[in-house]
């Protein structure tokens, strides 16, 4: 019988370069205020945020995920024929094909790369980061452009004062590449889908029937997912720092999908973080961004100085559905 070529030993694989990019519109809680029936302050104490970005109606989500995969590309050091695929989390791109990921595709000029789009919700970028690591350890890809882009403003219920305060625009990207030593751990990845009423985006036939809306607007059970984050959440975190075979002493940053700082703290609590790993508050002056939360925030630490190349990192997404993805990596 013939065998199938094994795949390549001892190939693994590594961040190279991120890239990020918000919507330029800053919305305060104060302004913020001027649309629904609440106060800054308590969207403050209740979600650590007090500003957050819109998108103009020129920042698209082809428009911002093009400039952060741009921008990566460039630190990376390759060229555009190097790129082998490219990877798109996102739940916003509302033309159901060709994927996001092939118009980005033509305005980086990256010619025959594999392209699709993947909806892993808050968790994408995380699931794409997994998928991407695979792909290169398989040998069916050297490098690999992963994105994670949202343009959640236009999706926001302003009628909802319990979550219209949440969501926010942008993009962030990496450049995921071959390595001689492992630079991301065993994914940590599943679902709850007996819960998958707590978040949701109508569909287009509801939306459509409602003269009123422009796009489907989001839903969600903010106890219900609070309450799933702090305890399964909180767990996989752990997990996924025992499946890189570390401990969360020898951490050095922490990045989780930027939902809450209440839920922030919880899983640090779990994790019994200490004080020298570097928490990220990034949800302050950002909002929640979906599959951009993770990408925008580990560039833009380290474009602030907050963490470092080589640093040891624990990334870890969640959302709709309900899914959790999470790994440690070691950042570009």
């Amino acid at each position: 019988m013939t065998a199938i070529k094994p795949r390549p030993a001892d190939r693994y694989s590594k961040f190279l370069s991120t890239g990020s990019v918000r919507g330029s519109r800053v919305v305060t809680n104060e302004e913020m205020c001027t649309m629904i029936d609440s106060t800054p302050e308590w969207i403050e104490q209740r979600t650590g945020i007090t500003e957050r970005r819109w998108g103009t109606e020129s920042e698209t989500v082809l428009s911002m995920g093009a400039e952060a995969a741009r921008t990566a590309l460039e630190r990376s050091g390759l060229e555009t024929s190097q790129i082998d695929a490219i990877i798109v989390a996102t739940v916003s791109h509302h033309r159901p094909s060709p994927s996001l990921a092939t118009y980005i595709a033509r305005e980086l000029g990256l010619g025959n790369a594999a392209a699709f789009d993947l909806n892993g919700a808050c968790a994408g970028f995380c699931y794409s980061t997994a998928l991407a690591d695979s792909m290169i350890r398989t040998g069916s890809s050297n490098n690999v452009l992963v994105v994670g882009v949202e343009k959640l403003s236009e999706m926001t219920n302003l009628d909802d004062r319990s979550t219209a305060f949440l969501f926010s625009d942008g993009a962030g990207a990496a450049i995921i590449g071959a390595s001689d030593e492992p630079g991301i751990g065993p994914v940590i990845w599943g679902s709850r889908s007996d819960q998958l009423k707590t978040i949701e985006i109508e569909d287009w036939a509801s939306a459509s029937a409602d003269p009123k809306k422009v796009h489907p607007l989001i839903h969600m059970e903010g106890r219900a997912v609070f309450k799933w984050a702090m305890t399964d959440v909180a767990k996989r975190s752990a997990e996924a720092v025992a499946a890189a075979g570390i401990t969360p002493e020898t951490l050095d940053v922490f990045i989780p999908h930027q939902a809450n700082d209440r839920i922030t703290d919880v899983i640090c609590r779990h994790l019994k973080l200490p004080e020298s790993v570097t928490i990220c508050h990034d949800i302050a002056d950002m909002g929640n961004t979906s599959a951009a939360s993770v990408p925008i925030a580990i560039d833009r630490m380290l474009q602030r100085g907050e963490a470092h190349s080589g640093d040891l990192a624990l990334i870890i997404g969640f959302g709709a559905g309900l899914v959790y993805a999470g790994q440690v990596i070691r950042l570009p």
